[in-house]
């Protein structure tokens, strides 16, 4: 799941209750979209700006939605403040997610 021929691969660490995903977020872009994979990161494009926590919001109902969970299930656990994030998905398995992210990037 690269992006520009890169040769790593999207980073998903796995709980008891769900995933963490590492994101890397472009506010203030075109449109919202899953931009693939860089260092290990999932790339996510916003067209929230980053100021009062509207790039955050945004990016947890784009997860979830990318992802076909409640939104309520998708945290920031680290890196609200910069655009490198650590999120916190509950209820999902690593496959399924590499699966639907997958899906999302192509269409």
């Amino acid at each position: 799941m690269s992006r520009g021929g890169g040769s790593e691969a999207l980073h998903i660490d796995e709980g008891a209750d769900g995933i963490t995903l590492r994101v890397r977020v472009q506010p203030r872009a075109s449109r919202d979209a899953f931009g693939g994979e860089r260092e290990g990161a999932l790339v996510v494009r916003l067209t929230a700006p980053p100021v009062e926590g509207a790039a955050n919001k945004a990016l947890v109902r784009f997860i979830g939605r990318g992802l076909g969970v409640a939104p309520s299930a998708v945290r920031i656990a680290g890196g609200a403040t910069g655009r490198s994030k650590r999120v916190d998905v509950a209820g999902i398995d690593a496959s399924t997610a590499r699966d639907r992210l997958r899906a999302r990037m192509k269409g």
